[in-house]
């Protein structure tokens, strides 16, 4: 329980409880745009503002305050072990991050000029969603699949509240990054593909980077079996027919679905094998070969 109702005051009951903190690759929450091959302070809470049935982080996600083992960190804790490890950016990721609204924003407050990011499902109000904004470098957005059916079976909410929340993003021009987890049975016809293709190019950019992230079998999704890998690999064909530009493929091994080509040219910019990251042709945020400018922020 992310907040408690006692008399007449609502309590942010997870405030600075922290259930996970690791110093991760950018690539890992997945960026693949910003600041490529390097590392993040990464820390996340407790609890969710979705029921989704197959989350890979449902001991954390789903346990109330006080059930889980947490430890209490003050932003100015947080703050002071980024000054000591020398950090230059937190990612507010593990659970969903938008119900640490407060604490976000007093972490901030305490040092607004260290570089923040988001990993977060998108399920927000307008209002303190622009106020994030204010005050985050880039976001990655889950979207769960593309039809209301799923969502409201899977994951307790609308599709329309998710996808509302990356065109706001989108408008006020922070770095956004999408991610598909792709489930077999139940997200992944061609014809879905088209439709979240076809609203990513139209009303947030061709340039948006999109990952398409391959499905393990998880918490009370345990019959369901792992993507395979011709499916993931026709999710791609599809977005990139659909007029993607950078379309990813996540969980697995494969150089070219995890490589940044550039549009204009072809020319290989960005290598990775797993979290190994080889900037090959990147002059700032341009393509060394053809000088074309990349949504790519270094």
């Amino acid at each position: 329980m992310a907040r408690k109702g006692e008399e007449t005051k609502l309590i942010a009951n997870s405030y600075g409880k922290l259930s996970s903190f690791s110093v991760d690759p950018i690539e890992k929450k997945p960026f693949y745009h910003y600041h490529p091959k390097s590392k993040i302070f990464s820390v996340g809470g407790i609890g969710c503002n979705m029921s989704c049935r197959h989350c890979q982080n449902y001991s954390i996600s789903m346990s109330p305050a006080g059930r889980k083992r947490t430890t209490y960190e003050s932003p100015e804790d947080i703050i002071a072990f980024c000054g000591k490890e020398k950090f230059d950016a937190i990612a507010f990721t593990y659970n969903e991050p938008v119900i640490w609204f407060e604490y976000i924003m007093d972490i901030v407050d305490e040092a607004p000029d260290l570089r923040y990011v988001l990993v977060s499902n998108g399920l927000v109000c307008e209002d303190p969603l622009r106020e994030l904004c204010k005050v985050s470098d880039a976001m990655n957005i889950d979207v769960k699949g593309f039809t209301d059916d799923f969502y409201m079976k899977v994951c307790g909410a609308h599709l329309a509240d998710v996808m509302r929340s990356a065109e706001i993003i989108s408008e006020e021009s922070v770095h956004l990054e999408l991610t598909y987890l792709v489930i077999p049975g139940y997200n992944d016809t061609e014809r879905e593909i088209e439709d979240f293709s076809s609203w990513v190019r139209d009303e947030l950019s061709p340039e948006t980077p999109v990952h398409f992230s391959r499905f393990h079998p998880d918490f009370e999704m345990m019959d369901v079996p792992i993507t395979p890998l011709e499916t993931l690999f026709m999710c791609r064909e599809t977005a990139m027919e659909g007029g993607l530009n950078y379309v990813y493929v996540g969980n697995v091994l494969d150089d070219e679905a995890s490589n940044t080509y550039c549009p204009e040219c072809g020319a290989l910019v960005i290598r990775r094998t797993g979290y190994l990251v080889e900037i090959v042709a990147l002059n700032g945020d341009r393509c060394a070969r053809c000088r074309k400018k990349l949504p790519i922020i270094q």
